[in-house]
């Protein structure tokens, strides 16, 4: 397989899964409101691809992300069946798969922004891998921010409970950053280590 074609091929594998569970979601709203973000950061690695490639890799990993992501969204998150069931069988208060979505974002995002720092910004030691953390760290703060206001402004309490994906957790914003500040911290450990 051609270096320059497994972009395109995950590309492909991920708009016909995408496709086929866009047919009958959990919620349509809710998955409305997850995956519009997903199709604009499609759009905008489809659109800078001639002018800044990453590794295979990162494509690999973002590949991934959007796959878990996209899952997540079918079910609203909150309703992920595996997660259920483990709730169930482990008497947990809540499904926690967007905690492991939280995660992996960390885990998964952390290198393509360092192989950005390090290619295009020219970044060398401890900035090069602190400051892809630090992206990390305010993405995911801000996309807390967006799903809260996203809720306030279209008014709806189906979307609320379901988009927000809280499940009675008063500090589930400050609790699925910490999850992706981890995994994000995990990635920068191990980027440090290949060096």
């Amino acid at each position: 397989m051609g270096k320059d074609r497994l972009p395109a091929i995950l590309l492909a594998i991920f708009a016909v899964f995408w496709v086929l569970v866009a047919i009958n979601p959990y919620n349509r709203a809710v998955w409305v409101a997850e995956n519009t973000l997903t199709i604009l950061f499609i759009i905008f690695l489809i659109t800078t691809y001639r002018k800044f490639r990453f590794s295979n890799t990162s494509y690999v990993l973002l590949f991934s992300f959007l796959v878990f992501h996209t899952i997540g969204s079918y079910y609203t998150y909150t309703n992920m069946p595996l997660f259920n069931l483990l709730q169930n069988m482990f008497d947990l208060s809540r499904n926690h798969y967007d905690r492991l979505v939280h995660f992996f974002f960390g885990l998964s995002f952390y290198f393509p922004v360092y192989e950005f720092g390090t290619r295009k910004l020219k970044l060398k030691g401890w900035g090069s891998y602190l400051l892809p953390f630090l992206v990390i760290i305010s993405f995911k703060a801000l996309y807390e921010i967006v799903e809260y206001l996203a809720v306030i402004v279209t008014h709806s309490s189906i979307i609320g409970t379901s988009f927000l994906g809280m499940q009675g957790d008063q500090w589930d914003a400050q609790k699925d950053i910490m999850f992706g500040i981890t995994g994000a911290a995990i990635s920068m450990v191990v980027c440090r280590l290949k060096k």
